[in-house]
């Protein structure tokens, strides 16, 4: 078994991707720091093809991304094609719509309109990837909306892309979950998280929070799971580069690839 590799998820970085030039300065940073592979999101305003030039250029490879689920429906054609472009094999949702929230019937009816995009990239030789949060853990009549999605989407092309911290934080155990996803994810998104003396959570470069990374990164490697991208929603005054470099370092410690 391939070991799993570590990537940049670019949101932490979105403060630095407004424009192409600055998206060119900010890939070449993250190649400086390490990094050999990153996860697309947050970015300004670039056009398909200038992204790969630059990649190529800088010599990082787009392992996965984060678009709006509208356009996998509405535009899928097109998403196929930028991912062909890329060499991107998981396209991911970075985030329930709105309207699916509510309810069970909210959760059920998603998994079966994912489902059906999610046939039609893998018949594209790509991967639908579903990215949760916390709320996806709230239940309705003692089932929650993780457990809906899963049972209920199609486990042959419908995709998980685990945040470890947002599985924590909605009062479930990340292990587990990793374990429960077997064979359906091949992207995870590797985030830390400690907590204040007045107990505030606050999110954390990898390896200085809470969060037990050590059997994270097992369970990682015994379910096959391809890529950890590494992602920090705030870094409280850090310079978010520092940010990545100190989780970079604190993942090779731990025998992370890069």
């Amino acid at each position: 078994m391939d070991q799993m590799k570590i990537a940049a998820q670019l949101y932490t970085l979105r403060d630095f991707l407004k424009t192409e030039e600055d998206i060119a300065a900010t890939l070449q940073k993250v190649k400086d720091i390490g990094y050999n592979a990153v996860q697309v999101s947050g970015l300004g305003p670039i056009g398909d093809e200038a992204l790969k030039t630059i990649a190529d250029r800088v010599g990082v490879h787009i392992c996965a991304t984060h678009i709006p689920f509208a356009d996998m429906v509405d535009k899928l054609d097109a998403v196929i094609a930028k991912h062909k472009l890329w060499n991107c094999k998981y396209v991911g949702i970075g985030g329930l719509p709105n309207e699916y929230r509510t309810s069970a019937e909210g959760y059920a009816n998603f998994a079966k309109i994912a489902s059906d995009v999610s046939r039609k990239l893998k018949e594209a030789g790509l991967q639908f990837v579903y990215h949760n949060h916390a709320f996806e853990f709230a239940k309705w009549d003692g089932k929650s909306g993780m457990d809906i999605l899963f049972e209920q989407s199609d486990a042959g092309a419908f995709g998980f892309e685990l945040d470890v911290h947002w599985v924590h934080a909605g009062g479930a155990d990340a292990v587990g979950w990793i374990r429960k996803v077997n064979g359906r994810m091949q992207v995870v998104h590797l985030k830390d998280f400690t907590v204040t003396p007045s107990g505030e959570r606050q999110f954390a470069e990898i390896g200085e929070g809470n969060m037990d990374f050590g059997a994270i990164l097992q369970a990682c490697e015994e379910t096959g799971v391809e890529w950890g991208a590494v992602e920090q929603d705030n870094c409280y005054g850090r310079d978010p580069f520092e940010s990545l470099a100190i989780s970079a370092r604190n993942l090779k410690a731990l025998g992370a690839s890069f």
